[in-house]
């Protein structure tokens, strides 16, 4: 039975910061139905409070509890743990990790740094991966679209790492079966007794089925003509409005 639905942000339900077409209306279908909803995101360009915040004056009902971002993830394993963080991380980012230990780096943060993404900061980087630091990732998503069209993301980038330092990243968001088995625990449900959406057939649709929730990909966001082929036992739908018709429609 169908509990929760878990909704990833960019691409399903907003776009270039504004929300999509019958997103909002949506979500308060899904709301008013007794189903709980989480909303999930990697994006490491806003902190979770400015996640929070945006989609509450796009028009969405949602609570700081409701919402579960990448760098929100890491930055309780870096308290968990006692690290200090090295961080190639956004500027914009910079407020999530405030007030965390100073000095020597023990643990490499990589999310979607952007201009950061340069030499000398990957360099250190690589340095600190050599000396024992662990590499903690947002995610290994490849791109992301803003603006109408796709850019790079920040899997490119861990990837790279990983290879230069013989490593392997810890990823602490999408698509790691950690991270959805947190949001599952906070909502508390079952893998089975939930459904992920999202708009990358990787990190949201297969990710998500891997542990065993049923999920959907929306023909939205950063989703290409195709993708559905690479999940035939996932749901397809034009749209977060286009499954919530069919979801609550009556028998």
């Amino acid at each position: 039975m169908l509990k929760a639905v878990l909704l990833d942000i960019s691409g399903v339900l907003t776009e270039d910061g504004e929300a999509l077409p019958g997103a909002v209306e949506a979500v308060a279908r899904l709301e008013a139905s007794g189903l709980v909803l989480r909303f999930l995101t990697n994006t490491s360009r806003k902190t979770s409070a400015a996640v929070c915040e945006e989609l509450e004056r796009l028009g969405f009902a949602v609570t700081p509890a409701q919402v579960f971002t990448a760098p929100g993830a890491i930055r309780r394993h870096l308290e968990r743990h006692r690290l200090t963080p090295y961080l190639l991380i956004h500027e914009h980012l910079e407020p999530e990790f405030a007030g965390l230990p100073e000095g020597e780096p023990s643990a490499v943060v990589l999310g979607d740094a952007e201009q950061r993404f340069d030499y000398a900061h990957l360099d250190t980087a690589f340095r600190l991966l050599l000396a024992g630091a662990p590499l903690l990732a947002v995610g290994t998503n490849r791109y992301f679209r803003a603006d109408g069209t796709l850019h790079l993301d920040a899997g490119p980038f861990v990837r790279a790492l990983e290879y230069a330092a013989d490593i392997e990243a810890r990823i602490l968001g999408k698509p790691s079966g950690d991270f959805f088995h947190a949001v599952l625990d906070a909502a508390g449900v079952k893998p089975n007794e939930a459904l992920m959406v999202g708009d990358d057939v990787e990190c949201d649709v297969l990710a998500a089925m891997a542990i065993g929730l049923a999920a959907c990909l929306v023909r939205s966001g950063k989703y290409r003509p195709g993708d559905e082929e690479r999940a035939p036992e996932a749901r397809c739908e034009a749209s977060l409005e286009a499954l919530v018709e069919a979801l609550l429609e009556t028998p």
